[in-house]
């Protein structure tokens, strides 16, 4: 299966950049809203991000109470395709700080004719466990965002609609681009968070906002961009937040430092090095 990375985070990990390449509006083909749509969702998915990448950020987790936590991790992506060291995309996950979560590691390997394989370390547990499906909307490591935010989701699981394209991107610091607003909808009937409206930017096929409903078809979350710049010549979000709203909470996260074309090898992305978070 092919998978659409995140309308989120998903712009984070593997597809954490958007290409070099500017895409104008005359390619949006001409169609129903729903096959617009899926076109819009394919370009998210298919744009150039390079051979692979590596990253340090610094994650924050808020509480009801405005109290705060940080958290250090690092990610490393390999992209995946004909021609390439993997048949699919593969990305991990590690923490380092605090020490009640250092070593903590989460893996995902997409399968071309398969559900992802996901896999977390937890030191606690001193082994790998298997992450469900079922599992892919619930919590990652305690933070607003969940596995699937994480991982990525399989792009035949949603179904898909264009919903605006007039209406720009307002930045956070008060400039506009030019955006596309889609609606993803996932075919589960009991996905406990089955719709998506997602803001993408039209020169960077790059998710910049998005909110997140629950069954009850409340936004219960809502993710954005706070800072996007071109870096080593790919659009890049390294600053972005998660709020839910229910339960008051929200997490940030922010790329201190990111790498991409580094000369990644499989080994580097496998259940091997995942593993060694146990040694």
């Amino acid at each position: 299966m092919s998978r659409l990375v995140s309308c989120f985070l998903l712009s984070l990990f593997l597809n954490i950049g958007a290409g070099n390449e500017l895409f104008s509006t005359s390619q949006m083909p001409a169609g129903s809203p729903e096959a617009r749509g899926a076109w819009l969702a394919r370009q998210v998915e298919d744009r150039d991000t390079g051979k692979d990448m590596r990253a340090a950020m610094r994650m924050r987790l808020f509480d009801r109470q405005g109290r705060a936590r940080e958290r250090a991790l690092t990610i490393t992506a390999l992209r995946g395709g004909a021609g390439r060291p993997v048949p699919s995309d593969r990305s991990l996950v590690r923490f380092s700080y605090p020490n009640d979560i250092k070593g903590t590691g989460f893996l995902v390997i997409e399968q071309a004719a398969a559900d992802d394989e996901r896999f977390l370390y937890l030191p606690s547990l001193g082994r790998v466990r298997r992450i469900a499906a079922s599992e892919s909307q619930e919590s990652f490591v305690g933070s607003d965002f969940t596995y699937e935010d994480i991982g990525g989701r399989e792009f035949e699981n949603y179904t898909y609609r264009l919903i605006d394209d007039q209406t720009p991107w307002k930045a956070p610091d008060g400039t506009s681009r030019p955006a596309y607003t889609l609606e993803s909808k996932s075919v589960d009937a009991n996905a406990r968070f089955p719709r998506v409206t997602s803001v993408i930017l039209k020169d960077a096929w790059l998710v910049v906002r998005a909110e997140i409903r629950n069954k009850r078809d409340e936004i219960q979350k809502t993710y954005e961009a706070r800072r996007a710049e071109k870096t080593g010549g790919y659009w890049t979000v390294l600053e972005m937040t998660m709020a839910d709203a229910l339960q008051r909470t929200r997490t940030e996260l922010v790329i201190e430092k990111v790498e991409y074309d580094v000369g990644l090898t499989p080994e580097d992305v496998s259940r091997r090095e995942l593993e060694r978070g146990i040694r």
